[in-house]
């Protein structure tokens, strides 16, 4: 181990968040962790100061220096206008890789799934977090869900490497590409094609709400598990929960070049200065940042001494059981209890190895050569309740021409015009899908066609440009 210490920022949040923390430390410099550690201030107290991301600027150079970050969880305030410090702070640092392991620790802990050991890597910066919304008509609201290629190079073969660095034998895939064809459809594509270059780790597959329901039957037979960024949060939360408890899980949050470890549960005001909290969820997130800043044997140090600690029966409110349960400690007291076994290791627990552990070194991710795209027409969005369907395509076929004619409209997705369905429920946002008999169109007939409804009296609220790239449609088919 290096003799200059390694810089760390960290932030003692809000509600537990300083109690967990001081335990955090304490259990850290005991066992030797060779850190220095620089405080900011972040949550709920910048948040009422007017920063709506709950950190101030100058947290910012602390945070490019170090490049390392243990956090302890924050408040956000109840209200309008806060945004999520945590999505901020991994956009902004390009933290894109979310990794929370899901351990079972039976019979010590409640789990029904005791022999649970799975990793949940999540993709963390794109999908229906990039926080694109708009209201677009009186009825309808709309997110938009972004996948992009390098992020799925990114996280997939974050997910390989991790496996074939902790020595775990399979990757499974969970998306939704059964429905959202060229979003999820791309995410699926990219783990089948890294997936070829790791012959050595069984790959798989599945639709994610069946995976989902296998991983709350059967958590037991998984190993990794990489998905969008929505799906895994949803996912990794269930996951830690079965395991046990929300309570005692971390996460770490990676990026190129810097990192973010924390416990993934909230702040829990109701139980602030009351010394009763689990502070295991940040320590786990600690011993994560151990591995990452090279100081593995610290973190395999106290690993083993938390276990002894769950096997002697010492344990926090939140797990304590009678019968099982030797004493029921605070949270600076279960640290000390950690501390006193140092040194020690497990009888029955699985003591985990870190002899391998270190930074993952990904490939810089590439950008493809451009495809030959062809504009072929366009999607316009209308607010419009003035009638039926038949009366919108009638009226709107007036406005097209030869060369750019109108084709269909859908109404939340589903096809009314033509041949709709009278019994399909309408609302006042509608997608009206004009398209080129050519190979290609001149954007100016784009512009010419919008010009065109605009005076013949239509809201026009949105477009989308329709392209074939390599003679392969850039658009979705419709239902109906």
């Amino acid at each position: 181990m290096s003799q200059t210490p390694t810089p760390i920022t960290i932030a003692y949040g809000d509600g537990i968040g300083p109690s967990i923390m001081e335990a955090t430390l304490k259990m850290l410099d005991a066992a030797g962790a060779n850190i220095a550690t620089e405080t900011i201030e972040i949550g709920e107290k910048v948040y009422l100061s007017g920063q709506s991301n709950g950190i101030e600027a100058s947290a910012w150079e602390s945070l490019r220096r170090t490049k390392v970050f243990l956090k302890a969880p924050i408040t956000t305030p109840q209200g309008g206008g806060y945004k999520s410090l945590n999505v901020s702070m991994r956009k902004a640092l390009g933290l894109f890789a979310n990794v929370r392991p899901c351990v079972a620790y039976s019979p010590f802990v409640r789990t029904k799934h005791p022999e649970m050991d799975l990793v949940i890597v999540r993709e963390n910066e794109e999908d229906l977090y990039a926080g694109i919304e708009h209201r677009q008509t009186e009825e309808v609201y709309q997110c938009l869900k972004l996948i992009t290629r390098p992020g799925c190079e990114r996280i997939v073969r974050y997910a390989f490497e991790y496996a074939k660095q902790q020595g775990r034998k399979r990757v499974t895939c969970f998306v939704k590409d059964n429905i959202m064809k060229l979003t999820d459809g791309l995410f699926h594509s990219v783990f089948k094609e890294i997936a070829a270059e790791y012959p050595d780790i069984q790959h798989d597959s599945m639709i994610v709400d069946i995976g989902a329901a296998r991983v709350a039957d059967t958590p037991e037979n998984f190993d990794v598990i990489v998905m969008p960024n929505l799906y895994g949060d949803i996912i990794s939360d269930v996951a830690a929960q079965i395991a046990g408890s929300v309570g005692m899980a971390g996460s770490a949050n990676i990026g190129d070049q810097c990192a973010m470890f924390e416990a993934i549960h909230g702040s829990a005001p109701d139980l602030a200065n009351q010394d009763v909290a689990n502070p295991s969820g940040l320590l786990h997130g600690a011993i994560q940042m151990l591995n990452h800043i090279g100081q593995s044997d610290v973190a395999e140090k106290i690993h083993h001494a938390w276990l002894v600690t769950l096997e002697e029966g010492l344990h926090t409110a939140d797990i304590f059981k009678e019968g099982m349960s030797k004493a029921k400690l605070g949270t600076q007291a279960f640290a000390d209890a950690v501390i006193s076994k140092l040194g020690q290791s497990p009888k029955q627990l699985p003591a985990p190895n870190y002899s391998s552990s270190q930074p993952l070194k990904l490939p810089v991710v590439g950008h493809k050569a451009p495809s030959k795209k062809q504009l072929v027409g366009m999607d316009v969005f209308l607010q419009w309740q003035n009638g039926a369907p038949a009366e919108l395509g009638e009226a709107l076929a007036k406005t097209g021409r030869k060369s750019l004619s109108l084709k269909l409209i859908t109404n939340r997705g589903v096809k009314v015009w033509p041949q709709g369905f009278e019994e399909t429920y309408c609302v006042d946002h509608w997608r009206c899908r004009f398209m080129t008999s050519e190979d290609e169109i001149d954007f100016a007939e784009l512009l010419a066609l919008q010009i065109r409804l605009h005076d013949a009296g239509f809201d026009v609220i949105k477009t989308e440009n329709l392209y074939n790239f390599d003679g392969e449609p850039g658009y979705a088919a419709v239902h109906g």
